[in-house]
């Protein structure tokens, strides 16, 4: 199986979901004794392609043109459908960022393709992908497979794969420059500010640490603790729906099926139940410590470390402690 995975970076600076979705890549490349290529669009990338090319791949592939930065949607389909055509892989897969969002049904649509969108997982079976969608706010799963012919296009959902299982290559992968032709009038739209450069916005994807808060903060003055908490640790405050639903936060930090989707190295939990709506938006994340007061909260059953006690009395310890550790 030819599998083209396209990789994403913003000013020079890689998505993590890419890394994550990378390392899928790989594992699907073992199973199929496929052949991987990975894509990187955009302008003054040799760097970052280099750098990609020491991960065990078999070539990346560079496009840059000085109208695939900054992203656009109308840019980056142009190019992709090109490279696609030229390619003729079987399996495109992508990150499902928010700039894939904005791009990949649009080019599905360009190369008469079907989608299929935020997956969490994979089988392969009897020369056949079968992929894993969440349906109903995660209560059920769904395996889907590709009627037409390829190139088949799937987006994997955030800390459905863990970066730190990709592979190195035994010597970097050959970097081949693949040229597109773009033309001004394709462009159609002007390129705003940055979703986590926004005044009021903040994208918690990319946050390694997370603190969120849940109806047990009790009143909107006490997430100054968990908000301390959260610096301390060099993590970003978040919250589950009914904290963003009475506005003590803003709905940029909702955690869950109507919010952002994390997977952070660290997830400390405050207050929160466990709802499969907010469960759904951060069981990905690759360790995490709940704190309840009630020993059967459903957040326990999918914690790797819990404790059951009274936030007030456990995150100022927490917070002391901290404090105490950085001063010596």
């Amino acid at each position: 199986m030819r599998i083209l995975l396209i990789a994403e970076q913003r000013q020079g600076k890689w998505n993590k979901a890419s890394l994550e979705t990378l390392a899928a890549a790989q594992q699907l490349a073992a199973e199929t004794g496929g052949r991987l290529v990975a894509a990187l669009l955009g302008q003054g990338l040799r760097a970052l392609a280099e750098e990609l090319a020491g991960y065990q791949l078999d070539e990346v592939l560079l496009v840059e043109h000085e109208l695939l930065e900054p992203y656009t949607a109308d840019g980056f389909t142009a190019a992709l459908r090109q490279l696609i055509e030229q390619e003729t892989p079987e399996l495109v897969l992508l990150p499902h960022t928010y700039q894939v969002r904005d791009f990949a049904p649009k080019l599905a649509a360009a190369l008469g393709r079907g989608l299929v969108a935020d997956c969490i997982g994979y089988r392969y079976e009897t020369g056949r992908i079968v992929l894993v969608r969440q349906m109903f706010q995660g209560r059920t799963a769904a395996d889907v497979t590709f009627a037409g012919a390829p190139p088949w296009l799937a987006t994997l959902q955030s800390g459905a794969f863990r970066s730190d299982q990709l592979a190195r290559g035994s010597r970097p992968a050959p970097v081949r420059e693949v040229h597109v032709k773009l033309e001004l009038e394709q462009i159609r739209v002007r390129p705003g500010e940055l979703f986590r450069e926004a005044k009021q916005a903040v994208d918690l994807t990319q946050a390694p640490v997370i603190v969120a808060v849940g109806r047990g903060i009790k009143e909107k003055e006490n997430i100054a603790l968990a908000e301390k908490l959260a610096r301390l640790l060099g993590g970003e405050l978040a919250a589950s729906r009914p904290i963003c639903d009475e506005g003590w936060l803003p709905m940029e930090r909702q955690i869950g099926s109507s919010g952002q989707t994390v997977a952070p190295k660290l997830y400390i939990a405050l207050g929160i139940s466990g709802a499969i709506q907010h469960v759904v938006g951060m069981k990905g994340s690759r360790t995490i410590v709940a704190i309840n007061k009630d020993p059967n909260a459903p957040i326990f059953e999918i914690a790797d470390y819990g404790i059951v006690g009274d936030l007030f009395e456990i995150v100022p310890a927490l917070n002391e402690a901290l404090e105490q550790s950085a001063s010596s």
